[in-house]
């Protein structure tokens, strides 16, 4: 890993690790719920492993395909059919790709000006990177309280 990605790799890495311990067991029954109408925890996994890609997409200098598209468009919509165990597993797949595309990324290339969103609005490659970390450990710590909140309510 090149040591310019590694705070971004670490980051990704620590939200996995722990998304992994606080989730073992998680019920599915409760993946959907809001307390207090904040997000539910299965929002917070489908937007972890959609924002994740999303950013690393920009940071590639590229536009977000249909696929990426329509699973943003699904996002914190309840997936009934889907386990705890498959959103953190997606998530996991989301982190080895990204993985592989910051150790692929140039240290050089970390100052280009990247477009984000339709509007193109500017970044540049270390901007969208950074990004991408701070947000994840951001909604890994909403997702943390709310599974929490959950568990002891449930029992």
């Amino acid at each position: 890993m090149p040591a310019l990605m590694q705070p971004v790799a670490h980051a990704l890495l620590q939200a996995q690790e722990e998304l992994t311990a606080a989730l073992h067991n998680f019920p599915v029954e409760l993946l959907w719920e809001r307390p207090a109408g904040v997000a539910s925890v299965g929002f917070h996994l489908q937007h972890l492993t959609g924002v994740l890609g999303r950013l690393l997409t920009y940071a590639r200098g590229e536009a977000l395909s249909e696929v990426q598209l329509a699973y943003l468009a699904a996002e914190g919509q309840p997936a009934t059919a889907v386990s705890t165990a498959e959103l953190l597993a997606a998530f996991g797949r989301q982190v080895e790709v990204s993985l592989q595309q910051l150790r692929a990324t140039d240290p050089a290339t970390l100052t280009e000006v990247r477009g984000v969103g339709r509007a193109q609005v500017p970044s540049t490659v270390i901007g969208l990177l950074t990004h991408a970390a701070e947000h994840t450990m951001r909604h890994l710590g909403q997702l943390l309280v709310t599974a929490r909140v959950l568990q002891q309510a449930a029992r």
